[in-house]
């Protein structure tokens, strides 16, 4: 039956529910701008405690970052602070060194031609040619594998110090017969000790720190008794002691004085006293003897400057006093 009415089609509305908030990917994005805003924070927070030898290598490393690790002297991460070797601490570095070569297998054998002492000028150390020439090719200036290795392991222990270095070469007496005229044991000794320089420096030595470079031919003999013995023929690195600041020395000078006039021996005051009361016979005269002399001569004593001695402050009012010298009347 019809009706006449149509129909009127039902409509169903889904809603749609978007997944959680954490579903989505937008946090990340602030998350990680506040991770590096907190990174960027430690960092200059960082930088505001270190010394200025980091700070220099913070900027040289922006600067050029090829080149940045001569600045603290190491390519290591590490804080780079430069420590003065003294006669204090100067076993610790010998230490570190006899520790470094033992470590390395290929020169661990060659401990016995590396010499550590201590010398009045610093810590020496000593590479020593054998017969066939360990760290320098036979007659020749040219390193050799082991001498680069070498001097390598070195240049990574000794580039943190703020030390000078001295660089000493030596040959034995043997006169140089490499056919080149004119060229002696002088220079001989010279080019391999600036062979040396050259290498430490490429190695991150600072180009201020090796202060000297000598050559010495045959004329400080490591075995005066046999100048032909082979180990003549060597390389010497000092590590110069750190010199003690100005207002150290000042102190200890002082220091000095007053532990001298303390004791006695010296005191200027006193020698200028007797010999103010002491009156030198005159010329032609005998001076007469101490029991027969009367009263020596009294002299006068200069007169200290008068110090004017400053007048004490006048007494402050209370508050009292203040109050009455306000009231009208009261004023005298």
């Amino acid at each position: 039956m019809a009706t006449g009415k149509a129909v009127r089609p039902i409509i169903v509305i889904k809603k749609k529910v978007g997944g959680a908030g954490h579903h989505g990917g937008a946090w990340k994005v602030a998350y990680a701008d506040f991770m590096t805003a907190m990174m960027s924070l430690f960092i200059v927070l960082w930088l505001l405690n270190t010394t200025p030898q980091i700070k220099k290598a913070v900027a040289g490393y922006f600067n050029d970052p090829s080149s940045s690790y001569k600045e603290t002297g190491t390519k290591v991460l590490g804080s780079g602070e430069s420590v003065s070797i003294d006669q204090k601490n100067v076993q610790d570095l010998k230490e570190q060194i006899e520790k470094a070569i033992l470590r390395q297998t290929d020169l661990s054998k060659l401990s016995k031609q590396i010499e550590i002492t201590m010398t009045g000028e610093g810590l020496r150390i000593e590479l020593i040619e054998d017969k066939g020439g360990t760290f320098f090719e036979s007659g020749s200036a040219k390193l050799s594998e082991s001498g680069v290795k070498l001097l390598s392991l070195l240049a990574d222990q000794l580039k943190v110090l703020p030390n000078h270095l001295l660089i000493e070469g030596h040959t034995d007496a043997q006169p140089y017969s490499g056919g080149n005229a004119g060229y002696s044991n002088w220079e001989l000794s010279s080019d391999r000790a600036n062979s040396a320089r050259r290498l430490l420096q490429d190695d991150g030595l600072r180009q201020d720190q090796i202060s000297q470079v000598r050559g010495f031919a045959d004329q400080s003999l490591r075995v005066p008794s046999n100048p032909l013995d082979p180990s003549n023929r060597r390389i010497s690195l000092i590590v110069q002691w750190a010199e003690a600041p100005d207002s150290a020395k000042a102190d200890a000078t002082s220091g000095d004085a007053e532990k001298t006039k303390a004791d006695g021996t010296a005191n200027p005051q006193a020698e200028g006293a007797t010999a103010a009361t002491t009156s030198p016979a005159p010329s032609g005269k005998t001076a007469a003897a101490p029991a027969e002399t009367s009263t020596p001569p009294i002299v006068p004593a200069q007169t200290a400057p008068a110090i004017a001695t400053p007048k004490p402050p006048a007494a402050k009012a209370t508050w009292s006093q203040r109050i009455v010298a306000m009231i009208p009347g009261k004023k005298k």
